[in-house]
Order: C-alpha cells, then structure tokens, then sequence
C-alpha cells in the first residue's frame, strides 16, 4: 500500500476559533452543519478546521491536532490522501455532475458487489440517511408489509420512521427522538435491546440492525445474536437489512457478513465508499433490487445519486487496498487499543476499549468503577452517565488529540495512523486520564 501520511505544512492564522463559531452561528443553526460536531456534550466552542493531511487537522488559527476522527470513519487512507485527490482532480475535469449515466457509477458499484458476496446490485445515493431509508422502503414494497424492528442505540440516519432510539448525536444530545417527527412516522417502528433476538410477526417488513454497533461507541454483537436475527427473519419472512453504513469496507476489506458468516437481504453502505464525498448505497439480492423503478413499483431518486467525484474517490479506495492491508491496520488497532486501556487505567481510570477488525470503541469511567465491554445501549448509556467522558475529552483536547465530543461515538484509526502516531495519542491519553483522576479529586 502507498503512503498515506502527508507533512504538517503550517496553516496562516485566518481568525481566531472563537470568531469563526460565532458568525457559523448567525447563518448556520447552532454553529454546525450536523449536531455531533457541536460540543452541547462536553461543553465548549468547537474549532473550525482549514485543512488536514494525513492524520492531523489544523484549524484557522494554526494549531495541529491527531485526529481520531476522520470524518466519522468516511476517511480511510487518512486526509488529502495523493491517490484520492488525484482520483477527484481528474473526475472534476470532466465535469462534476451530470443527471445523467457514467462510467463511474458502473465501477464502484461492480467493484462493491465483487466484495461483498451475496449484493448482487446496488443503487447509489448521496447519504447514508438515503440508503436507510430507501433500504426500509425496498424491504416494505418487496414484503407488503408495514412494521420495521430496528435496536436501541443503533443510528440509521434521521429519517423519521428510523430516528426513535437513535444513537450517535441523537443519545449524545440526550433526546428521545426529535421534535417534528409525526406518532403516526414512528407507529410501525419497533424499537428492542440490542444483542436480543426478537420473536417477530408476520406484520415485520424488516429488521434493520448494525451488525456492529458503531453508534452507542461500539458494541459487538454477541454470539448467536446476527445468527438469530437471520433465523427470525427466515422464519417470519421479513427481510434482513445491515446497515455497514459505518463498518462496511471500515472494519474489513468488505462487509461484516462475510466475516460473522451471516448475509442479509439487503445492505446500507456509506462513508467509505465515497472516499470522504457525500454518497451513499442500498443493495442486495438481484430479485429484491428488481423491485425498485424503473424495473419495478418501488419508488426512488435523487439527481446527484452517483456523483462522478464521489464514485471516483471511493473506487479509488477500494482498488488501493488489499486484505493484507486491512489485516494489518486490524492488528495495529488491536495493539492500540490495549495501549490505550493500559494508560488510561494505569493513571487511574477505568477504562475498556473492544475491537471489532479496525474499529475500536473506548469507554471510560471514574476510578475503581468495574467495566466490562457493554453488550447493548442501556449499558453504553450507564458509562457514559459517569460524566467521565466530557472531562477526558478537553484534556486530550489541550495535548492536540482529537475524538468525537460525545461519549456515544468510536475512534477511528487509518492506514494514515502507523505505530508512531498512534503511540501519541497513547501518551496524550495517560496524561490525559490523570487530568481527570486529579480534577475528580478536587471535587
């Protein structure tokens, strides 16, 4: 694999952070463009980036930052990478959209269905809110039905029939749902525990699951637990959707289903395949995709759906890596993340950290509280209700390493993170934890 690290060119002081959030907050709601990148959670003003390289972003007033979370996994090979800037730069010369057939789309899309076994198609769109949604709708006109199960905790956008239970920004701003959804949007949603097979009806459309959940910080899925849901969809003749919107091609070189041995019936892709541009996918079995228009009496649209840019930056992801690669930065991760646990407990926190191929999740808790890696939301709830997570997060802030503000979200490491890096944010975290430990002291 080529080298993913790009140098720390310095970036000219253009305003201060402070300045930059308040006009964000006279013409944009709250400062931000999607509420997780607000720091409601931890407290604070967010800084504003100008640019990133690598592993590192740098914000208008010039300061460096490790960034843990690019982009929320849509970047893989690390920022401004060589291969997909070169890959954009041509795709624009041609033109950045045209409502009409590419050659592109055609690409990623063999591309995506030659890794994931069992998607014999799939239908681009421009976010992974899009292709949750679209995925629900295919599964409720190929059924006839109307139900949809989905899991505590887990996050397939913010359409309104699947934001009840939400995680991700919805569970770090503490809110139920959201305001302006209908009783009527949310009545044929089922919302269970996740890691508990559910018994299912014949009203059941679907069951919409992460097979990791990567939106609760990051839960595995037990064992029996993707098996169980396949048997109960079999048995109840529902479909089965995985939305990898965040694990696929991230946790491996593909989908999850190939690695936990369980294929849904039709899939939800984001974030990687686009290679850090807005798009997103739906597919499965080449007799449910049938169903949608203009094949079939399912409807679904939407003019900038294969962007050539987009399609041209993921296509240029996937053909750059290997499964080498992947098992490679798995192992790194794996490593990281006991470093990690290591040096945050042993400056006095408590601390567990689960990994599931290249993700991996950090839960942190206060002196002497017993962690185990939580099987589902209400235990993922229970950690972050310590109120740990705020106080680690300005102290790894202050040492210039970035996460997510919010205790709900996973941390994720590219091909762009080597050792070197990482043992950075190793040491920022131990110094980190024993900010914490002191300020609990003081209390």
């Amino acid at each position: 694999m080529a080298d993913g690290a790009a140098g720390g060119a310095h970036v000219p002081a253009a305003g201060s952070n402070a300045a930059w959030f308040a006009r964000a907050r006279r013409a944009i709601p709250g400062g931000v463009d999607s509420p997780v990148r607000s720091f409601s959670a931890v407290g604070g003003t967010p800084f504003t980036v100008a640019r990133g390289e690598g592993p590192w972003v740098t914000d208008v007033e010039g300061v460096r930052y490790l960034d843990l979370i690019q982009s929320y996994g849509a970047i893989l090979l690390g920022h401004a990478h060589p291969v997909v800037v070169e890959a954009v730069r041509r795709a624009a010369t041609l033109g950045s959209s045209f409502g009409m057939p590419t050659p592109g789309e055609v690409l990623l899309a063999e591309a995506i269905c030659t890794r994931v076994p069992g998607c014999d198609q799939v239908r681009f769109v421009s976010s992974g809110t899009e292709a949750a949604m679209s995925a629900v709708r295919l599964a409720r006109g190929v059924t006839g039905r109307t139900r949809v199960v989905k899991f505590a905790g887990c996050y397939h956008g913010h359409s309104d029939a699947l934001l009840a239970g939400g995680g991700s920004g919805v569970a770090t701003l503490g809110l139920p749902g959201s305001a302006g959804v209908p009783p009527g949007a949310v009545a044929d949603t089922l919302v269970l525990p996740y890691n508990v097979v559910p018994e299912l009806g014949d009203d059941v459309a679907c069951v919409v699951v992460e097979p990791v959940a990567a939106n609760m910080n990051l839960v595995p899925p037990v064992p029996g637990f993707l098996d169980g849901l396949r048997a109960a969809c079999d048995a109840a003749g529902a479909l089965l959707v995985f939305d990898e919107v965040i694990s696929g091609f991230r946790a491996g070189p593909g989908s999850l289903s190939s690695s936990h041995g369980v294929v849904p019936d039709l899939w939800c892709f984001g974030k990687v395949i686009g290679g850090g541009l807005p798009i997103g996918a739906f597919g499965g079995r080449r007799e449910i995709m049938a169903a949608l228009s203009p094949s079939g009496p399912v409807y679904q649209a939407g003019t900038l759906s294969g962007n050539p840019l987009a399609t041209a930056a993921g296509l240029a992801v996937l053909q750059h890596l290997t499964a080498a690669d992947y098992a490679a930065l798995a192992a790194r991760v794996a490593r990281f993340a006991a470093d990690l646990v290591a040096a945050v407990s042993s400056s006095g926190l408590s601390a567990v950290a689960p990994v599931v191929g290249t993700l991996t999740g950090l839960y942190v808790a206060p002196p002497g509280v017993a962690l185990g890696v939580p099987v589902d939301y209400d235990g993922a709830s229970a950690v972050a209700a310590t109120g740990v997570f705020p106080r680690f997060f300005h102290a790894l802030l202050r040492r210039r390493v970035v996460i997510a503000p919010g205790a709900y979200e996973v941390l994720f490491c590219g091909f762009a993170h080597d050792e070197a890096v990482l043992s950075l944010a190793v040491e920022a975290a131990g110094e980190a934890a024993l900010d914490v430990v002191d300020e609990l002291a003081r209390r």
